[in-house]
């Protein structure tokens, strides 16, 4: 099977309905500025069934349970083409603890790719794997096995973990030497040392 044409390059953006009708910017922002972490996007056919109901708990409760999730801060995302009525209902009775989207017009399904599965009957079931600077690194579409994505997220991100510290080891050293090249804060450390001469005197 040939690899999602999407597969190295930079996530598509676009914007649909959260579970309370207010819109979701994808990819996520903060104060105008893209996350920087990894991100589980998973397609569901149709909320409430059962395996799209398995699936979506399997990734509430990795969020809880799974170390590998927990260290690499994932952003879990799911989406179906249901309206937001029905999304909210799912969500609520499920606890998820993760955004989940409408899609009615396939908004998001077109612009990642997502075909139809089971000769046509359904959406695919499809989850993504983006790394901290936006890349899609992997794709997985396994419409009938559920169980199998948060398994392909685990194994995902396994490999994106050594990428994510380097870019958190980057950042907290680039931190380092910002603070260290302010003058307060090294006149502060020299009122410090000052003080703890006294003391010590």
């Amino acid at each position: 099977m040939a690899p999602h044409p999407l597969i190295n390059e930079l996530a598509p953006e676009f914007s649909i309905p959260d579970v309370n009708g207010k819109m979701f910017k994808f990819p996520p922002e903060e104060q105008g500025v893209r996350v920087k972490k990894p991100i589980a996007l998973f397609f569901y056919p149709e909320a409430g069934t059962f395996g799209c109901t398995r699936e979506a708990c399997q990734f509430r409760d990795a969020l809880v349970e799974k170390e590998i999730f927990k260290r690499t801060d994932v952003q879990v995302i799911g989406i179906s083409p249901d309206p937001v009525s029905k999304q909210k209902k799912f969500a609520e009775s499920q606890n998820l603890n993760y955004p989940v989207l409408s899609d009615e017009r396939h908004i998001a399904y077109q612009a990642f790719h997502i075909g139809r599965s089971l000769l046509g009957f359904t959406d695919a079931r499809t989850t993504f794997v983006i790394d901290s600077e936006g890349i899609i690194r992997d794709s997985l579409s396994a419409t009938i096995n559920y169980n199998t994505h948060v398994r392909f997220v685990t194994k995902a991100l396994e490999k994106l973990e050594p990428q994510h510290s380097a870019e958190f080891l980057s950042k907290t050293q680039d931190a380092d030497a910002a603070h260290s090249d302010d003058p307060l804060s090294s006149q502060t450390r020299e009122e410090l040392g000052r003080v703890a001469n006294v003391v010590g005197g």
